[in-house]
């Protein structure tokens, strides 16, 4: 313990603001619950000056900070080591709206705004902020851009990157990068935006954000439809395309047994058309005209898909709520899947295109590597995004599959991923668990380049060190 540190950083951000002793499992433990570090404190700042102050001070002793917005990633990206020698910087205290351009149409947020608290104060001021995900009643902008998080509307809006116009960053020397001016056209050299975005706290430490708002459409629907294979899925999306246009805010797949699972632990919830279908997709369609106008072109995309075979099955939601249950299912899988038991978690790109052949040649693979292994499969099809999840045979040892299998199956996975020209992490990051992988799965030279980045600037490697590349 390091109580040097620690005094000076109790000056700075106050002594009820470092906390280094007690329970911190809610800093400690990642949200699998497969992780669980040992910080020396967590240190919470309430603005981006203190935030220099500390890095700057963690600078002089050497001792690494792990940055830490709501704790929900999926890769061990925000979780300290074991060593009790890191410090966690949460910016939980730093989540204020500083500003809403309406003629701008940009929104100024501090990192540790909650994403469903921007999704509200955009919508009160009267626009949309369309990025949306799972974890969004507890996950922060920060976070969000640190991992370039995609979720559901990717299809239309891009994913965290694309909403995202200007940064604050306090670089590793504890300086601040004031590059929050919202312009939409800025040429004047290497975009600093986008080398932040997605790096994971490996970089520096994002403290605020100004991003994009959209008008309010004036009707959203959502259908659900039963297709008989992937390949009509994809088919289905490409009518999407066809019919809606830029309409189409989402498009999400969903295997049967991925549904099954939510109908066996979530019984309240009504999953329509899933047991006689080995896919079900969800679709949005967003129009600025009217709710008439979207259902007329909801009910000739679907008139046309049945018509060529794509979907055998459709329902288009009444109301709101309707909606809001139909996509509370799909919200549903990674919940049942935990419930079903410990599993192994996957979060791959393929292009469109190729991922019905991806995923009967992988599906093949994987059953006669381990024979009744089951396999749950959804994600954003319309963006190519599969969360291809890997769970142990009907009434197996969960812990025992994991312990034994977990790196047979990845490697399975991940090889053919790398087949089909895909990536190993789509929306999730690379973090401590897919670090080594990457050195498998990301070329020669742009690990080099990576790594000439880190090193250019964090030389002392003090920001969240072996995440992303090791150095």
């Amino acid at each position: 313990m390091n109580q040097p540190l620690l005094e000076t950083l109790r000056g700075l951000v106050g002594s009820s603001n470092v906390l280094s002793g007690g329970d911190l499992t809610a800093w400690e433990l990642d949200w699998r619950k497969r992780l669980q570090g040992k910080a020396m404190a967590v240190v919470r700042p309430a603005n981006t000056e203190e935030v220099s102050s500390v890095v700057k001070a963690c600078a002089v002793a050497a001792v690494s900070i792990v940055a830490q917005g709501g704790n929900t990633g999926l890769v061990g990206g925000s979780t300290p080591d074991t060593s009790g020698q890191q410090i966690v910087l949460s910016l939980q205290r730093m989540n204020a709206v500083r500003s809403i351009d309406a003629a701008n149409l940009t929104m100024t947020v501090e990192a540790g705004c909650i994403l469903q608290t921007l999704q509200k104060t955009a919508e009160q001021a009267g626009f949309l902020f369309p990025l949306s995900l799972a974890a969004e009643g507890s996950c922060t902008i920060g976070g969000n851009l640190g991992t370039n998080a995609g979720g559901t509307q990717v299809v239309r809006y891009g994913n965290a990157r694309d909403l995202c116009l200007g940064l604050e960053v306090v670089t590793p020397q504890g300086d601040t990068w004031r590059g929050l001016s919202g312009l939409r056209k800025d040429n004047t050299g290497y975009d600093l935006r986008d080398l932040f975005i997605g790096s994971e706290g490996t970089l520096g430490i994002i403290t605020a954000a100004t991003m994009k708002l959209y008008p309010m459409p004036a009707a959203r629907l959502t259908a659900w439809a039963a297709v008989p294979s992937m390949n009509h899925a994809v088919t289905l999306l490409g009518l999407a395309h066809e019919h809606l246009g830029a309409g189409l805010t989402g498009f999400e797949v969903m295997g049967q047994f991925a549904l099954s699972l939510v109908a066996k632990h979530f019984p309240q919830q009504r999953v329509p058309l899933y047991a006689d279908t080995p896919f079900c997709v969800l679709l949005e369609n967003s129009d600025h005209e009217s709710e008439s106008h979207a259902r007329e072109q909801f009910e000739r995309l679907l008139e046309t898909a049945l018509d060529q075979g794509c979907v055998t099955d459709a329902v288009v939601a009444e109301s709101l709520t309707q909606a809001h249950q139909l996509w509370h299912i799909r919200e549903s899988i990674p919940l049942a899947q935990a419930e079903e038991g410990l599993n192994i978690k996957h979060d791959i790109s393929i292009a469109v295109s190729r991922i019905p052949e991806f995923v009967e040649q992988t599906d093949a693979l994987l059953q006669a590597a381990i024979p009744g292994v089951r396999l749950v499969n959804f994600g954003h099809l319309g963006d190519g995004n599969l969360h291809y999840n890997v769970q142990a045979p009907e009434g197996g040892d969960m812990a025992a599959f994991l312990r034994d299998h977990e790196e047979e199956v990845n490697t399975i996975v991940y090889d053919s991923v790398g087949r089909f020209d895909g990536s190993i992490s789509a929306e999730h990051g690379v973090g401590s668990l897919k670090v080594d992988k990457l050195e498998h799965h990301k070329s020669p030279v742009a690990l080099g380049m990576m790594r000439a980045i880190k090193q250019a600037l964090d030389p002392q490697n003090l920001m969240n060190p072996g995440r992303v590349v090791r150095v």
